[in-house]
């Protein structure tokens, strides 16, 4: 009977263990279940996920936005750049106008004011109780000069070299010019009077200054010059030292020839 017992026990302890390890093994995998290991996390979160495209009743909308906008975009930028050029072409058609016109506007400004020498003009200059000399004042003399451009074949003096005059007394003067080429050439005269704070005092009625001045080959002709010194010479305190009066005269060749080149330079 003893060994049958023992075989029964040992068998009876075979079972329990097989039952313990199921039920161990079970266990283990519950618990790896709820609490996966670090590897298992990394492997899980690895896998690709699966791509949901944007559904085909949003889409278009987003499309036409975007067109929309650019469209817009290139119409703002369209218009800054037509803005952009119109005041670009204003500004050189401006400063173009401005740079033919400078020539007379700068003889005007200086004709009214005397700037830079010039002898002032102006109609009210002219009024008959200005014309009236000043016969306590002493008289003034007024030379004549005269200078031709070096590409001008001229000959160009005065015919009177100095006049004597009294503030407000008016006095007429000549200039002759010969044209000794044997072409047709015209002429243009610029003058200026000296010492230079005499100007606004120094009035012409007649000049044949800035005007073109055409004379055949071989042509001479006689320029007159009709002016008077402003009464108010005499009042003022800071003419008390001028005695002697320079008009001067320089003719230049009005076409072939730059406006700027002066008298005594070469011609390049």
């Amino acid at each position: 009977m003893a060994a049958p017992a023992r075989t029964m026990a040992h068998r009876l302890g075979l079972a329990s263990t097989a039952i313990s390890c199921q039920l161990s093994n079970a266990t283990r995998m519950s618990i790896r279940s709820k609490y996966p290991t670090a590897a298992q996390r990394s492997f899980n979160t690895s896998k690709p996920r699966a791509y949901t495209s944007p559904s085909s009743s949003t889409q278009p909308p987003l499309r036409s936005q975007a067109k929309t906008e650019a469209s817009d975009f290139r119409r703002k930028v369209k218009a800054r750049n037509t803005d952009l050029l119109y005041y670009t072409a204003s500004i050189l058609m401006g400063t173009l106008g401005l740079s033919y016109a400078a020539v007379p506007l700068y003889r005007m400004f200086c004709s009214a004011t005397g700037l830079g020498g010039a002898p002032m003009v102006g109609v009210t200059k002219f009024a008959p109780e200005r014309l009236v000399p000043q016969e306590n004042h002493r008289r003034i003399k007024v030379k004549f000069n005269a200078d031709t451009s070096t590409s001008l074949q001229w000959s160009f003096q005065p015919q009177q070299r100095m006049v004597q005059v009294l503030p407000g007394e008016t006095a007429l003067a000549f200039y002759t010019a010969r044209n000794k080429s044997e072409e047709d050439v015209i002429g243009i005269a610029t003058y200026n009077v000296t010492p230079s704070k005499v100007a606004p005092y120094f009035n012409k009625i007649q000049c044949f200054c800035f005007e073109e001045q055409k004379l055949m080959s071989g042509e001479e002709v006689d320029m007159p010059i009709f002016f008077f010194l402003d009464p108010e010479f005499a009042k003022d305190p800071d003419m008390s030292d001028v005695d002697t009066v320079v008009l001067s005269y320089t003719f230049f060749k009005a076409r072939g020839m730059p406006f700027e080149k002066q008298p005594g330079i070469a011609e390049q």
